[in-house]
């Protein structure tokens, strides 16, 4: 679960919650435009080689990013560090017959791309369609995967000795706007409700969520919540 400080953070709060070694400051500005192009262009040749063999179904979702409400309502805490918005684009396989002592599950593999060059992450897992009635109307789809991001783990604490000002008003920024998940390997559970308009064509409301569980790390577990809606196209 995530672990969260909600409030703004001063440099005498971070004094108290960061009493590590210092570690290296992270320069955030050069390399996300590029990791930007990576995960997009390894995603749309994933989705485009998959689709033909699989058959299965691709989807794409317009997500606000690191959204507080959900965590807030059922207790887990929420970062509300950073903004923007998330495009998700995936791809799911048909029911795999042969786990049957996994529930049939589809396979799952997307990417997501933040507006902001903030934190961006590729996932892959399971996720179970329930039908709500008769088949060909609404239905609730959980999953759960592993994900990786490019978000920011560790950051630099305000109180190592001989920062100028300007280094601890810099890191100061990094606490306040950027969520810090502990680790770059992350669970990645899901919820979606969503509607079959025909045979090829259904949206979904999604929710999905980061965090390390405190099994990748122990310590800092900001984690991420995205909420949005996605168009399903069934191959």
């Amino acid at each position: 679960m995530a672990t969260v400080y909600s409030a703004p953070v001063t440099a005498e709060t971070l004094c108290e919650l960061d009493r590590s070694g210092d570690k290296r400051a992270h320069d955030l500005a050069g390399e996300h435009s590029v990791k930007k192009a990576l995960f997009a262009a390894a995603a749309c040749a994933a989705v485009a080689a998959a689709a033909p063999a699989f058959a299965g179904e691709a989807f794409v979702g317009v997500y606000k990013h690191d959204v507080t409400f959900i965590g807030d309502a059922v207790g887990l805490g929420a970062a509300g560090r950073e903004s923007g918005v998330d495009v998700h684009l995936g791809y799911r396989t048909n029911r795999i017959e042969s786990l049957r002592w996994l529930g049939k599950p589809q396979v799952h593999a997307m990417v997501s791309i933040n507006s902001k060059n903030t934190s961006n992450f590729v996932a892959a897992g399971f996720d179970w369609r329930i039908e709500l009635g008769k088949p060909g109307g609404f239905y609730f789809r959980p999953g759960m995967g592993l994900a990786y991001t490019d978000g920011e783990t560790g950051l630099p604490p305000v109180n190592a000795p001989g920062l100028s000002p300007e280094e601890i008003q810099r890191r100061l920024k990094l606490y306040n706007t950027r969520i810090d998940f502990g680790s770059k390997v992350l669970f990645e559970p899901e919820l979606a409700l969503g509607y079959d308009f025909n045979d090829r064509w259904a949206a979904e409301l999604s929710y999905t969520h980061l965090s390390n569980g405190q099994i990748f790390h122990h310590g800092k577990n900001q984690g991420l919540d995205d909420a949005g809606v996605r168009l399903v196209y069934k191959f």
